[in-house]
């Protein structure tokens, strides 16, 4: 498949970029900075710009089969990007709509799973990360009501262990006592989730 990456340079951005690569899909990776990406210079295409002006975005992922994100804040998330993944979330819908791509994967966080109990994500997050929590449900929001084929992954905490691809994934729900997952993993899953048609308006739970 012809896909462009958002957030191609973040931790999970990366991993996307690469197995992608040794998938064997032709990949785009749409970046402020070029730097992270050098490893890969070759054997993907690099377009610069700014993820947050609409029609900069449309351009770079027109003819694009997919886009595929790991796009998320810096962590400390400082005052300026308490709304980022919701401003993101705005500009990528109308560009997918403006520049005809449809299909979209996208990383949220394992925090708006309401029903987990081992662990308590929903209730850790809004004790703790009550701002990120808003802002993804925020985000999720827009791509659910935007008429896109999207699929929404929630890994819970994020580690750079290496790849295992012996992680679970479950529709709807957090896989029980699925308290990490590798980035590298959730690479794996958003590969396997955008060559699969059943995966589309579904939202996926996934941890080692």
């Amino acid at each position: 498949m012809k896909l462009a990456v958002l957030g191609a340079t973040g931790g999970t951005g990366l991993e996307i970029v690469r197995r992608a690569v040794e998938q064997g899909h032709s990949v785009t990776a749409f970046v402020r900075s070029t730097e992270r990406l050098e490893p890969f210079l070759g054997r993907i295409t690099v377009r610069q710009g700014d993820l947050l002006c609409r029609d900069e975005l449309a351009e770079a992922i027109r003819g694009h089969e997919a886009v595929l994100s790991g796009f998320g804040p810096r962590l400390p998330i400082s005052k300026t990007d308490e709304d980022l993944l919701h401003r993101f979330a705005l500009t990528l819908t109308s560009a997918m709509l403006h520049s005809g791509v449809r299909r979209v994967v996208v990383e949220s966080t394992a925090f708006l799973f309401k029903d987990s109990v081992v662990p308590p994500t929903y209730l850790f997050g809004r004790l703790f990360f009550s701002g990120v929590l808003a802002d993804a449900s925020a985000m999720e929001q827009v791509l659910r009501t935007s008429g896109l084929d999207w699929t929404i992954v929630r890994p819970p905490k994020l580690t750079d262990n290496p790849y295992t691809g012996k992680y679970r994934v479950r529709e709807g729900h957090l896989p029980r006592f699925g308290f990490s997952i590798s980035r590298a993993d959730v690479a794996d899953c958003f590969i396997k989730a955008v060559e699969n048609p059943a995966t589309v308006r579904k939202i996926l739970g996934a941890s080692n």
